[in-house]
């Protein structure tokens, strides 16, 4: 075998491998599967009709239009607060002799709670109102002397001045006496004690803790686009973390300005919790309520149709997809409002709105109605 033979057949086994490997990247027409069609049950089965994609039938969801009603809001995160708490503590310094209340227990304003050593308090009380026997006494004679003109003025007006002054004396030790008794200053639930029978107070001791806990406060911040619509009135619902059940609040105070740092506008709510179901510290969840509309259209969000910065839904007419352009309005977590361009009656489709295109022949699978 000569050069040239030998190399004539090199090149044509070459070209017989580069022929082969081509028709195997070949795609190939699968017999079975056309049969069966995409959704692999018999022809037309899978999101198109026959002939698949390349024309044929989408199959869809669609909506039938009608009046609803809309909410417009907005979601945030508050804190619940007491209406009103306080550290317990005497006004005066002593030992504490006895202690009055439960922890963990409902006290009502004025109820004694607490009491430091007051002995030496009532011994001089009672020393000064046995002085005040006789200075009444005192006045008395002096004054029906001087009606008989035997006793000087002067001597009248030195009578009832130690009077009243003793009557002063007595009322300080009162009030004295009245701070070694710690009274709840309003209703509330009395937290844990941090002292016990025989430790020394002062004024900077804290005893307890006392909550009122009907009402409470929800406060909250909002976006400062939002400031103009938070007002005195402003209802409010809201959760808390392992409770179903949502609450009802009302607004009763906002703050005098939006903060500058974080531009945010603070206000509070009030909740009555009657039952003391929720407790001051936790945190809420709030829905708040900028608008309500009872007879607006309303689609899915999925059936809007962005392109070209104009909105678009399709709709079903004659059994084809039609695009609309439409003018949307609120818009929620899955809802859009639509101002212009669909009317009560026209039924738009909900899925497939990716592959839609202009008089796309549809079937309509599920009706919303």
């Amino acid at each position: 075998m000569n050069k040239n033979v030998k190399w004539g057949l090199v090149a044509g086994l070459f070209g017989v491998c580069i022929a082969v490997g081509v028709w195997s990247l070949q795609p190939k027409v699968n017999d079975d599967l056309e049969m069966k069609g995409p959704g692999g049950k018999g022809p037309g089965k899978g999101p198109f009709g026959k002939g698949g994609p390349g024309g044929k039938t989408l199959n869809v969801n669609a909506k039938i239009l009608k009046h609803q009603s809309l909410t417009d809001g907005f979601t945030t995160t508050g804190l619940i607060l007491p209406d009103e708490e306080v550290n317990l503590a005497f006004e005066t310094s002593g030992k504490i002799i006895s202690i009055y209340f439960k922890e963990g227990t409902v006290v009502h304003k004025g109820q004694l709670l607490a009491k430091v050593n007051d002995a030496p308090l009532q011994a001089k009380l009672k020393q000064l109102e046995t002085k005040l026997t006789l200075a009444k006494n005192r006045v008395y004679r002096q004054e029906q002397l001087l009606k008989k003109d035997a006793a000087s003025k002067e001597a009248y007006e030195e009578a009832t001045t130690n009077l009243a002054t003793l009557q002063a004396e007595i009322d300080a030790v009162k009030v004295d006496i009245s701070l070694t008794e710690l009274r709840a200053p309003f209703e509330g639930v009395v937290g844990l004690r941090q002292v016990s029978v025989g430790a020394f107070a002062t004024p900077s001791t804290i005893v307890a803790k006392l909550t009122k806990m009907s009402p409470l406060k929800i406060e909250f911040s909002v976006p400062e686009r939002y400031a103009n619509e938070m007002k005195s009135g402003v209802e409010l619902d809201f959760t808390v973390e392992g409770m179903l059940d949502a609450f009802h609040a009302k607004v009763y105070a906002v703050e005098s300005a939006v903060d500058r740092d974080q531009h945010v506008y603070t206000a509070r709510a009030l909740y009555q919790n009657g039952d003391r179901k929720l407790k001051p510290g936790q945190y809420a969840s709030i829905q708040l309520k900028r608008k309500e509309i009872s007879d607006a259209l309303v689609v899915p969000a999925e059936a809007i149709v962005p392109e070209m910065g104009v909105d678009k839904v399709f709709c079903y007419r004659s059994g084809k997809a039609v695009p609309v352009d439409v003018k949307a309005g609120i818009r929620t977590d899955g809802e859009v409002q639509i101002l212009m361009g669909l009317h009560v009656g026209d039924t738009i489709i909900t899925s497939g709105t990716l592959q839609l295109r202009t008089d796309l022949p549809v079937k309509l699978d599920v009706i919303e109605k």
